[in-house]
């Protein structure tokens, strides 16, 4: 197995300095000229990437589809008033092109999948909701793109159950341990599975982090993780369901720093 993925110009994995993903989710509000000011800021940061959501609601929920505490209406409701279209994704991808950082995008559904890789992404993110998903796990694989996988929510049959599918068509994989809490309490936290996983099957694995703060990540990156996602917000004051487990662009920043240095010190 690929003790190492080639993201862009960037290799992934063992030996490697950790990549460090800015996830914008719909901290954005729906909004693209919000959208460019994080993806200036989290560029001023020093990320490798920053990552947004592309939906096709109708592909991949039903509209009275269960919702979690940290959303005040339906959950549809929510992501049809927050999604970017795909120009909007063209003008980001372009933005992320000058300033040379990775533009990123995440698919929850087949239709979405395609309209990600007509981007040209250098990876595509698959959120820990699809893990499961074996038919759109294949889908992506598919395209041959480099995946980035992550596992909230999940056993680790589970997780055996879709690397193994992933790996049976090809793609490149990388695997990210997460827990599906926003936030994530430190005691669920389980950075065990970080280098459980890379010796289950020899692949690299980093972190999806909903911790608040930016220790969690460094004490990944201390066990090997080769990449960090972290949500990211402009304001943590600002209304929406994700802010409030998102940090804000000064810690956006100490995380690359810390993550540069303890990954230097070895």
């Amino acid at each position: 197995m690929s003790k190492t993925v080639k993201i862009g110009d960037r290799l992934v994995g063992e030996g490697q300095p950790p990549y460090i993903i800015a996830e914008a989710c719909i901290n954005h509000q729906g909004d693209v000229e919000i959208a460019k000011k994080m993806t200036y800021v989290a560029h001023a940061m020093g990320v490798d990437a920053i990552k947004f959501q592309m939906h096709v609601l109708d592909d991949e929920m039903l509209r009275d589809a269960p919702q979690s505490n940290n959303f005040d209406e339906p959950l549809y409701d929510t992501l049809d008033q927050t999604n970017l279209n795909l120009d909007e994704h063209r003008q980001l991808q372009a933005l992320c092109s000058d300033l040379g950082i990775d533009y990123l995008c995440t698919p929850f559904s087949k239709a979405s999948a395609d309209l990600v890789d007509e981007l040209d992404v250098p990876a595509i993110k698959v959120g820990s909701g699809e893990l499961t998903n074996i038919p759109l796990q294949k889908h992506i694989a598919a395209k041959g793109r480099p995946m980035i996988v992550s596992t909230g929510m999940t056993e680790l049959h589970e997780v055996e159950e879709t690397v193994a599918a992933i790996q049976a068509v090809g793609a490149p994989l990388i695997l990210t341990h997460c827990v599906s809490a926003y936030p994530c309490p430190y005691d669920r936290v389980n950075l065990g599975m970080v280098p459980k996983y890379r010796d289950m099957f020899g692949i690299p694995v980093g972190l999806s982090d909903h911790t608040v703060g930016v220790y969690t990540s460094l004490g990944a990156i201390a066990l090997g993780a080769c990449s960090i996602e972290k949500h990211f917000t402009l304001d943590r004051s600002w209304p929406g369901p994700d802010h409030q487990s998102s940090i804000e662009p000064f810690e956006l920043g100490e995380l690359v720093k810390g993550a540069r240095a303890v990954f230097e010190a070895g």
